[in-house]
């Protein structure tokens, strides 16, 4: 764009000044159409807009009336040069997008600023929701495509391939030519190498002086003679060769690598080093002294130093008393880095070379001269080596290109150890007999100005610097008097490549013209690590030939074409010229991608280089090499153009007419997006020309892309200063991604804020790119303020999917095949048939059971509870729990008043008084509901929901304990309740002394035994009716399928409230005659080890237990299993341990339990899960003979799309499915259709639908809600076998018959559970289980601790919980977002960041997700953070 204000401009990496040029629009002479060079007559200003804001006219002026919108109409002559340091704005600022328009919109709601309410009521602007509310619109309205003949699968969701805009700009000119630059004439006194001249000016002019270094104060420090630095280099090249090592073996040997490791404030021990090697004839390898072990890219530098062999590395005193020590004061080794001998070379350190030793000073040859290090954009080091031949050659080209003449003063403020710095500062003033002033950064961030003072205080003639040295100077510069720059006939711009370069130079030149800087003598060059200097403008005494300036349609230079436009354009890039191509090389320019071909003359591609003077190789890197250093660029018809080899230089950019190089920016910088080319310094300076000075900090803003679902996606990071609000944050950043989207039509996926001073940084101040990069991927960057735009930015998610209509039963259903697949039905073996001496089966009710087990076993212990030591609590026999529950019916009978067929509600912790309540109400003939007691630490959230049991449940009266009855009156459930609507309360802990005159004898199987409560996951309170005819059958099944005899020993460490939990706690011990050891749950918090302790303690063979525990297991035992297995923990006798469960079997889970308590005697297999839902407690449970529960692994992609695909084990996108236990005597399975009804095959995804003689016979309401009764209890198929009746279980699952056979002999049919009907969510057009996203999110980060995710309108919210510290929160953000676009293609709306233990959890271990949605539009979670992703 041609104007990024100008506002300062900070360090290396950094974007972006303004092109606001000085302009004169009538005074341009045009020399082709796209590209103008402007002449500087005096300060006449367009008239078509000037800008009361940027004081110069123009672009500049042009960006702040957009940013402003206040247009000033008058035109007004700025006499003074207009103020670049500075730009603030009376007015608020808002950037508005250029509305284009081309096709008439058919949708009126997507223009127009729609608010759309946000979860806290912030309304989020037009753009962005109108956006996703045409989203939102299109997933309501799915439509039907025609009906085709056979059925196909439709669930391969392709992503969408970015289509290639039929308008966009194609190259039209002709194939360009290669350019020579002019020949290289060798001068006769030119020395024959580097080390010869050094020679030649130490021996004839030892007293002229080299280098001048100067201190913090801007003072001379030291002047570095060119004898001194003969006579020291000669002595540090002696001592490398002779002193380092024994005489036999030493240390190094012409031609080995050693590092230079000098601060940037000491040039002078770091050139007398230089130059010791190269007359020693070893290869210096120049890096940055490493600060900390864990400095930034200080281990890539290592890994470098590593692979060129290096073993000694060479430093000043200073240096070397820096680095950081070990305890005995030796040098740690750093990270990444090979064992070095530190060299300290100072003079008085070394011997004096013997009178007859002296260098052998040869002809520059082939042999490598020295190596310099570059950092790549993945942050890998490479070594560039650079021969003795093309280092002299080089500095012959400079000193050609530049007028360099003996005993100039050249002032350098660059890093003299690589790049132009080393090229000018260090190599080619050498050749020539220059005198160097050095200016170090530490000075220069001290005082910006001293750069100018010291061109001043020396009448320098030549000055290299980087824009940001300019910038600086002008931001410090106020009036200095005495500033006279007229003897400057050079100012090099090191950067002069980066596109925002021409800004800093435009308004260096503004304010410093009247202070004797003449225009011609601003000289920018372009240079790279592989290439060396790739152009260079020459210094000219004619101040009419104006440089060359393009200003450039960024639309067309995102499609690599050359498009001239005007500067009133705000999405425009002005570019200067570098110059023209280094003497004695040959330039060209191919395709970045691909084969090296020439590109056309309004393309944009790589600039290549023939030269001498170019690097040779990446050292060690043969293969990188040959695609850089030996590249043959090839004509259209495939003639390469030369036979010599082409250098790529790592730059983007063109020749221009009159020879001029161009440079439109890096290849390490582009980002293809949707196959449009973005440069990363472009983006920068368009961020920053949004205010930048209020609320970023200049120079301190990375900008790189990352790879999310198969495209590039652009990330902005950016330095918040300290004393900008949230607030303020928030609107520079949407300002910010408009301006991006307006200017380069691309959206940006995250943009985030962090605190001052955190980014890491490279030695000389500017950002590491890379390493941000890793920081943001890995999840470490801790922003304090994150923006991510996924719904604008990604545009290649699979279409939304549209369902298809179901096909009629008629074409499907041939005999017992659907279409063409077995029916998938199965059943457990057949109550009726088995014979065995189970003498319970002669009675119909659990009571009768009891009385006789009374009467004929009457010692034998039933239950057993345990403490949380492990120790015996109570026990109770079957007679001692006949004569309790005797009593109880009595105190029913007498103080309850109660008839037959009343309703007791049962509130008890888990223990044997619930056991004895339950007995006593069948004995009364009461119906009994067990209730989980209200948690007397936190009564206001427990106690309504005891209370809501109660009233549905009608109860009669409420049975307790001495203790909860007196927390149901105490003051805070009056609190959170009303206390005088409870019904009668009877305290079981004072029993009458009598039994009741008769046992109530029930009459009628059918009757109901006792209702059974609980709350689903969604939050649905239910109560089915379990008549004694089912619960005598449930009993029987489990006894068959467990094995279960009164010799029997069962662990259960389980909530006794509802489901198999209650059924396995209080009835079949009481069925079967076993003995439960009972463990509560709760007891566990307290001691972790307490139910497999018991476990190994009463040698039980079998066990069960829920997720809740085992997870507590898991977590809290992970440590400790060598403790415990010196504390005589023993599990080998476990036959099975089953986690009883109302969802998808939790593999990761029980996987890990198993590994963990391996060691402890358990068996892999004797772990498994059982499956039981609402309309049946218990449909699968894995019991003691028969084949292991198998797994497979099945398609995600498929099964949002109600499809089963098997898939291998490790494939992408597979999910791994455990079966959830063998399916139980008596249970009958079918999987149907949920929508049709109609029954499916085998291996086909539906609802599970169960036939059973232990179903609940149907939902006990107060609403009396039939039509939901008869559907979930009392189905029909809608075709095939329409007699059954089935209940619906309301879970997805598929059934699949497998090559094993069970214990009857036939082939086993493995039940597999996908998730509940009423959890899934349905996301375009496709059906997501939450449990899915979930696993993936919680792998994101080591921070996230627990994830629950619900939909919200159309959109996913994320709600993850945060294990560490706050600053983490942020982090989260996007690596949540990217996680599952990849793995679900979906674009999650909020990301909201919780404490621990906010997600509600139920005691079955399960989450509770719409209580969470509750909360969250109730806006109580308290959150961190809440993101909401635009």
């Amino acid at each position: 764009m041609s104007s990024r204000l100008d506002t300062s401009s900070g360090s290396e990496e950094e974007g972006g000044q303004g092109e606001g040029t000085p302009t004169s629009s009538q005074g341009s002479i045009s020399m082709e159409h796209w590209i103008t060079r402007a002449i500087h007559q005096g300060s006449t200003t367009s008239s078509s807009s000037s800008s009361t804001q940027s004081g110069g006219s123009g672009a500049a002026g042009r960006l702040a009336d957009v940013l402003a919108q206040t247009h000033v109409g008058k035109s007004e002559n700025h006499s003074a040069p207009p103020d670049v340091t500075t730009y603030t704005s009376e007015h608020p600022v808002q950037v508005e997008r250029p509305q284009v328009s081309t096709v008439p919109r058919t949708t009126p709601k997507y223009g127009n600023a729609e608010l759309m309410e946000t979860g806290d009521g912030v309304p989020v602007s037009s753009r962005v929701s109108a956006k996703i509310q045409q989203l939102v619109n299109t997933l309501k309205q799915p439509r039907r495509p025609p009906l085709r003949e056979f059925f196909v699968d439709d669930f391969e969701e392709l992503l969408e391939v970015q289509q290639p805009d039929p308008n966009q700009p194609r190259p039209e000119g002709s194939q360009m030519v290669a350019i020579r630059g002019e020949p290289l004439g060798v001068v006769t006194n030119w020395p024959p190498s580097l080390e010869a001249a050094l020679q030649r000016w130490g021996t004839i002019s030892p007293k002229a002086p080299c280098l001048t270094t100067m201190d913090t104060n801007g003072k001379p420090l030291y002047v570095l003679t060119y004898g001194k630095l003969w006579s020291r280099s000669i002595k540090v090249a002696y001592n490398i060769l002779h002193k380092l090592g024994t005489k036999q073996e030493p240390m190094v040997r012409p031609g080995d690598r050693v590092a230079l490791v000098f601060p940037n404030n000491d040039p002078a021990a770091f050139m007398v080093a230089f130059y010791g090697c190269l007359l020693a004839e070893v290869v210096p390898v120049p890096i940055e002294v490493p600060l900390t072990r864990k400095d930034a890219g200080s281990q890539q530098i290592g890994f470098l130093l590593g692979s060129c062999g290096v073993t000694v590395a060479l430093t000043s005193d200073a240096c070397h008393k820096g680095l950081p020590k070990g305890p005995t004061g030796e040098i740690p080794q750093f990270k990444g880095w090979p064992k070095l001998l530190w060299f300290v070379t100072e003079s008085k350190h070394l011997s004096k070379p013997p009178r007859d030793w002296f260098p052998h000073i040869k002809d520059a040859n082939n042999d490598t001269a020295y190596i310099e290090y570059k950092t790549c954009k993945d942050g890998s080091v490479l070594g560039v080596t650079v021969t003795r031949i093309a280092l002299l050659t080089h500095c012959q080209a400079l000193t050609q290109s530049c007028g360099y003449t003996e005993a100039e003063i050249i002032v350098n403020v660059l890093d003299f150890k690589k790049d132009v710095g080393l090229w000018h500062g260090i190599l080619t003033s050498v050749m020539n007999m220059m005198h160097v002033i050095s200016i170090p950064y530490s000075l220069m961030k001290v005082n910006p100005l001293s750069w100018i003072q010291k061109v001043c205080q020396y009448k320098a003639k030549v000055a290299c610097v980087k824009s940001r040295d300019m910038h600086w100077a002008l931001v410090a510069h106020r009036d200095q008097r005495d500033v006279n720059l007229s003897s400057l006939r050079m100012l090099v711009v090191a950067d002069g490549s980066n596109p925002w370069s021409i800004s800093s130079c435009d308004a260096f030149l503004n304010v410093f013209q009247s202070k004797g800087l003449r225009p011609e003598v601003i000289c920018p060059c372009a240079s790279s690590a592989e290439a060396l200097t790739v152009a260079i403008r020459r210094p000219t005494d004619d101040s009419n030939q104006p440089p060359g300036r393009g200003v450039l349609s960024m639309q067309g230079l995102s499609y690599g074409v050359i498009r001239v436009d005007s500067e009133e354009r705000l999405s425009v890039l002005t570019v200067q010229d570098v110059g023209t191509v280094m003497p004695g090389a040959l330039m060209c320019v191919v395709k970045p991608e691909g084969v090296p071909q020439l590109c056309r003359t309004d393309e944009i591609g790589e600039l290549c280089v023939c030269s001498i003077a170019t690097g040779m190789s990446y050292y060690g890197l043969s293969g990188m090499t040959k695609n850089t250093f030996e590249v043959f660029p090839m004509t259209s018809s495939g003639a390469p153009i030369s036979e010599y080899p082409f250098t790529r230089t790592g730059l983007l950019g063109f020749i221009g007419p009159g020879g001029l190089v161009f440079v439109s920016g890096k290849m390490d910088g582009l980002m293809v997006v949707s196959g449009r080319r973005h440069n990363a310094d472009d983006i920068v300076a368009t961020a920053l020309a949004v205010e930048p000075m209020k609320f970023v900090y200049r120079g301190r803003i990375a900008v790189f892309s990352v790879t999310v679902l198969h495209d590039e996606r652009i990330v902005v990071v950016a330095e918040q200063r300290p004393d900008s609000t949230e607030e303020d944050s928030f609107q520079w950043m949407s300002r910010v991604l408009q301006a991006i989207d307006s200017i380069h039509n691309v959206g940006v996926f995250c943009l985030a804020l962090v605190p001052a001073n955190t980014l890491p940084k490279t030695p000389l101040g500017g950002i590491h790119l890379s390493e941000t990069k890793q920081l943001f991927l890995e999840g470490s960057l801790h922003p304090c303020n994150v923006l991510m735009c996924p719904h604008t930015c990604v545009t290649n998610l699979p279409k939304p999917r549209q369902k298809q209509p179901e096909i009629g039963p008629a074409s499907v259903m041939v005999g017992n095949l659907v279409s063409g697949k077995r029916i998938a039905q199965a059943s457990g073996r057949d109550l009726g048939q088995i014979e065995d001496n189970d003498q319970a089966r002669k009675f119909l009710f659990l009571s009768e059971v009891l009385q006789w087990r009374a009467q004929t076993t009457p010692d034998h212990v039933l239950f057993t509870l345990l403490s949380s030591r492990g120790t015996v609590l109570s026990s109770l026999t079957c007679l001692q729990l006949h004569k309790r529950a005797e009593k109880i019916a009595a105190m029913l009978m007498e103080r309850g008043h109660l008839q037959d067929g009343d309703h007791v509600a049962l509130v008890y912790p888990p223990g044997i008084d619930l056991i004895a309540a339950f007995y006593g109400c069948l004995y009364a003939g009461c119906v009994p509901i067990t209730v989980r007691p209200p948690h007397p630490q936190n009564i206001a959230t427990t106690l309504p929901t005891v209370k809501m049991i109660v009233e549905v449940s009608r109860s009669a009266c409420v049975m307790t304990s001495q203790v909860i009855c007196k927390l149901l009156k105490s003051k805070e459930a009056s609190a959170a309740v009303d206390v005088r609507s409870w019904p009668p309360v009877l305290d079981t802990d004072d029993l009458p002394k009598k039994k009741p005159p008769q046992l109530y004898k029930p009459s009628n199987p059918d009757t109901l035994a006792y209702l059974d409560f609980s709350v689903s996951t969604t939050g649905m309170l239910a109560g089915v009716k379990m008549s004694h005819t089912a619960t005598s059958a449930f009993c029987r099944s489990i006894k068959l399928q467990c094995e279960l005899y009164p010799s029997r020993e069962v662990a259960i460490c389980l909530d006794p409230y509802c489901g198999l939990g209650f059924v396995l706690w209080c009835l079949c011990s009481v069925y079967s005659g076993h003995q439960s050891i009972l463990i509560p749950p709760s007891e566990l918090e307290v001691n972790p080890a307490l139910w497999l302790l018991a476990v190994s303690q009463f040698r039980v063979r079998d066990t069960f237990c829920s997720y809740s525990v085992m997870e507590l297991c898991t977590k809290g035992l992970g440590l400790q299993t060598e403790s415990l297995k010196s504390r005589g923990l023993d599990l080998s006798r476990v036959r099975t341990c089953v986690v009883v469960a109302e969802e998808r079997p939790r593999i990761a889970l029980t996987q890990s339990f198993s590994k963990l308590f391996k060691d402890l005697g358990l068996h892999p297999r004797a772990v498994s899960t059982s499956f039981g839902c609402r309309v049946n407690l218990a449909i699968c449970l894995q019991g003691t003979s028969g084949p292991d529960p198998t797994t497979v692994f099945v398609d995600m992609r498929a099964l949002r799309h109600d499809r089963v695909r098997l898939v291998e084990r490790g494939s992408p996108h597979s999910l791994p499915l455990m079966e959830s236990g063998k399916i139980l005597p008596g249970v009958r399975i079918i999987i149907a259709n949920p929508e049709t009804k109609g029954p499916l095959g085998d291996s086909h995804l539906g609802e599970i639908w169960v036939h059973c003689g232990h179903n609940g016979s149907g939902y006990f309401t107060v609403y009396g809600d039939e039509a939901l009764q008869s559907d979930h209890f009392n189905s029909h198929l809608s075709f095939g076998d329409t007699q059954t009746v089935w209940a619906r279980t309301g879970y997805l699952g598929f059934l699949r018959r497998t090559e094993l056979t069970d214990a009857s002999g036939e082939r086993h049919d493995a039940l597999y559970v996908v998730g509940a009907l009423d959890e899934a969510m349905e996301l375009r057009g496709m059906r997501y289980h939450p449990i899915d996203i979930e696993t993936s999110v919680i792998r994101t980060h080591k921070s996230i601790m627990e994830c629950a995710v619900f939909p919200w309108t159309n959109l996913l919210v994320v709600v993850v919980e945060l294990e560490g510290s706050e600053q983490e929160a942020l982090d989260l953000v996007p690596l949540v977002t990217n996680a599952v676009l990849e793995e679900h293609y979906l674009i999650v709306g909020v990301v909201v960041v919780v404490d621990i233990g906010v997600i509600p959890i139920n005691s079955r271990g399960e989450k509770q997700r719409m209580h969470l949605r509750d909360g969250f539009l109730a806006d109580q979670l308290d959150p961190i953070y809440v993101a909401y992703n635009m």
